[in-house]
């Protein structure tokens, strides 16, 4: 009796600093950034992860944990920097519309991201980022930008690049999309659809039914949690495969 009982004890701590974030302290072009990294016990394939448009929250520290707890290192990017994390929805519209405009300072912000991964000690032959909302944004972009990764995955993400003309996408893409998401159009989805093909990039997009824009995440008024158990399961298999 004694014996399983110092077993469970064993087991519940092993998990509970398994499942830990470490804050990790970076920067680009001067900025200082703080992002969070989750190691597995084992395994060197990495996951960059993009938060929402107001920073790393919730949803995104979940992600982290459950990767790293399914053998991943994972590692949130900060795409503010320290002091610019928006207080309020105006104030993250704001931010997250210059980056979407300024594409290019977008894909520096997520290229350092990577970079640290990397040195967290990620295989960088071995590397998939993946986004919500804003962050599904820069997943995209990240493709589009040609960095270094195997495949991008844009979860309830927006779609459009602006008038941009279209580029080989060698990456290999998954959209993971509500489909009664009102912020993203017809029209944004047919033109992703034509860029990936144009790029004759290896991709798929998945719909998920009775499923508004922030379908995925337990703090939003949106949250559907049978699609998002869904999705992160085809995340997964999605994983499994590329890495």
């Amino acid at each position: 009796m004694n014996k399983i009982i110092l077993l469970t004890v064993s087991m519940i701590i092993s998990n509970y600093s398994f499942g830990q974030l470490k804050e990790v302290t970076y920067s680009e072009n001067s900025q200082e950034l703080k992002g969070l990294v989750g190691k597995p016990k084992s395994g060197n394939a990495g996951v960059l992860i993009l938060p929402a448009w107001k920073g790393i929250d919730n949803e995104a520290k979940e992600a982290a944990k459950n990767l790293a707890e399914a053998g991943y290192i994972s590692f949130i990017a900060d795409i503010y920097g320290v002091g610019n994390t928006p207080a309020t929805n105006e104030e993250a519209g704001k931010a997250a519309g210059y980056y979407k405009t300024n594409f290019e300072a977008y894909q520096k912000r997520i290229k350092a991201g990577l970079d640290e991964l990397i040195k967290q000690g990620a295989d960088p032959n071995k590397i998939v980022v993946i986004g919500y909302c804003f962050g599904g944004t820069g997943a995209l972009e990240a493709a589009r930008g040609q960095l270094p990764v195997q495949a991008a995955v844009s979860i309830h993400g927006g779609l459009s690049k602006g008038n941009r003309q279209n580029v080989p996408i060698k990456t290999k893409v998954l959209v993971l999309h509500g489909a009664d998401d009102a912020s993203v159009s017809k029209a944004d989805i047919d033109l992703l659809t034509e860029e990936l093909n144009a790029g004759k990039t290896d991709w798929q997009m998945i719909y998920y039914a009775q499923s508004k824009h922030t379908f995925t995440n337990p703090e939003s008024a949106d949250y559907n949690e049978i699609m998002a158990k869904r999705s992160w399961e085809h995340l997964m298999l999605f994983l499994k495969e590329v890495l």
